[in-house]
């Protein structure tokens, strides 16, 4: 038929997450093998009655209590359905198109993606072969030309967190050039250091939260976008009415009435990631602590070929790469010290 097609839609090449991956043991999408526990989550579920289910989400009682928990003003908060589509308002919102936005590869794939869709261009900033990126390469892309820079800290796949002072060239770059900066903290409560400060002080520093990482609630989608109050006025004149789901408002609710939860959970992971990390290493394994909830550990036998083995034989799923950078390395997600002694027997098996 003759029917228009967006061109940037019809361009694009897609690829989507693994479906049907109920049954399988999950250590490929850097979720909670585990999930919350079970006792927290059965009581949240009573709350669900059917007139709760009949009305429109409001948000803003979250936000009151999520910004008292990060010690900002509910001004300076917009909640989103997860970071997927913080990432689309923002670039919908302060991209420009034909104009470039920066990042490093490998990185989160829905940065480029976006970039694709709304015809924006992707500048990546490649990492050198150790693993490591150089801020002076990063701050050289960006030029009149760059509308957003994007800056995951940690970075997904590969694990690498910025300084403060890397972060305050960027900063000073971009004022220079009139762009914006994202701060993608998916990952924050599995490394100490953040830089919510600048999002609240700074014009122009967007950062990014979820709660389907630590607080496993990946299912919900749950996202916050973090800045000074003009940005989030402008964010939110892009968002749909009701964007964020009620029953993901409520448990992220009742998460921050359990502020001991947040400690549980981050125990749970960093015992599950010390004694995978100290087991594979005395097995002889070539491992990197990738900073998130997350590790790198180098098979014995071709990594793409090991993973294809633990899904087929072993019912567990991890993530390796085609990217020469990556492609001798399977990314493993980490959980608890028992999620992490299944995944070690089944992974012996897979590379012997």
């Amino acid at each position: 038929m003759n029917y228009y097609v967006n061109e940037n839609i019809r361009k694009t090449e897609r690829v989507f997450p693994q479906q049907g991956r109920y049954g399988y043991h999950r250590y490929d999408m850097n979720e909670n093998p585990e999930g919350l526990p079970k006792a927290f989550v059965d009581s949240v579920l009573r709350e669900i009655t059917p007139e709760f289910l009949s009305i429109y989400p409001e948000p803003d009682r979250f936000v009151g209590k999520y910004a008292a928990f990060l010690g900002v003003s509910p001004e300076n908060i917009v909640t989103t359905n997860g970071s997927d589509m913080a990432i689309r308002y923002i670039l919908e919102t302060f991209g420009e198109p034909g104009k470039d936005v920066v990042t490093v590869t490998p990185s989160f794939e829905m940065y480029w993606v976006n970039c694709s869709l709304l015809g924006l261009r992707h500048v990546p900033v490649p990492y050198n072969d150790d693993m490591t990126i150089d801020i002076d390469r990063i701050l050289a892309a960006i030029t009149e030309d760059t509308r957003v820079v994007v800056l995951l800290n940690p970075n997904n796949p590969v694990g690498n967190v910025y300084t403060e002072e890397e972060l305050q060239k960027v900063i000073h770059r971009t004022r220079e050039c009139g762009a914006v900066i994202i701060i993608d903290e998916a990952y924050h409560y599995f490394y100490p250091n953040t830089f919510l400060r600048y999002a609240v002080e700074e014009e122009n520093v967007i950062l990014l939260r979820t709660f389907s990482k630590l607080y496993s609630l990946a299912a919900l989608r749950l996202g916050a976008v973090i800045s000074n109050p003009e940005i989030i006025h402008y964010v939110k004149n892009g968002r749909l009415s009701f964007d964020v789901n009620s029953a993901a408002l409520l448990f992220a609710e009742r998460i921050l009435d359990h502020p001991e939860l947040t400690k549980e959970l981050q125990q749970i992971e960093q015992e599950g990631k010390d004694w995978i990390l100290k087991e594979l290493s005395s097995r002889g394994y070539e491992v990197r602590d990738c900073r998130g909830n997350f590790i790198f550990v180098k098979p014995k036998h071709e990594a793409a070929a090991v993973a294809k083995r633990l899904e087929d034989e072993e019912k567990v799923l991890v993530h390796a790469y085609r990217q020469p950078l990556l492609k001798d390395l399977i990314r493993v997600s980490v959980g608890s010290v028992k999620a992490m002694a299944f995944f070690l027997e089944a992974f012996l098996r897979a590379d012997s």
